[in-house]
């Protein structure tokens, strides 16, 4: 039996390589101009970028860059892996005691994911995503071998 690995730490393994050869935030630029935020809103923000794990701040950043991703888009995508990343937790150390039924939570938690994803990005972005990770799963089959 296969462990299936919630679709955040998948995408995490192989687009977090790609992080390394992105420029560093400092220097990133963005191709949009979003119009003014408040002091509340930059704050707001803020406290959340904060609050996110690592790996999804990080995910969130390699997924903005290579899928273009609006200012509202990049917070909907890491809002959506906090929340998959805790509930992939949280299913762990349930059921760590029971595997097929941590295979079968940790299964619903990605299709959740990628419901919640398909709606927050553009057909064009979704699609080079799912290539994205499907090309990430290969090469994490190939080293199993």
């Amino acid at each position: 039996m296969t462990f299936r690995i919630p679709l955040a730490m998948v995408l995490a393994a192989g687009l977090l390589g790609s992080a390394c050869a992105r420029r560093p935030a400092a220097e990133a630029t963005s191709t949009t101009v979003a119009p003014a935020k408040s002091g509340r809103e930059v704050r707001a923000e803020a406290k959340a970028v904060a609050a996110a794990p690592p790996a999804a701040r990080d995910l969130t950043d390699v997924l903005t860059e290579q899928l273009s991703l609006t200012d509202e888009q990049r917070s909907s995508v890491r809002k959506i892996f906090t929340n998959t990343l805790a509930q992939a937790k949280q299913a762990q150390e349930r059921l760590k005691s029971n595997r097929p039924a941590l295979l079968a939570e940790l299964k619903s938690i990605n299709a959740t994911s990628d419901r919640e994803l398909q709606q927050v990005l553009s057909p064009e972005q979704y699609q080079q995503l799912k290539a994205k990770q499907k090309q990430v799963q290969e090469q994490m089959r190939a080293r199993k071998k």
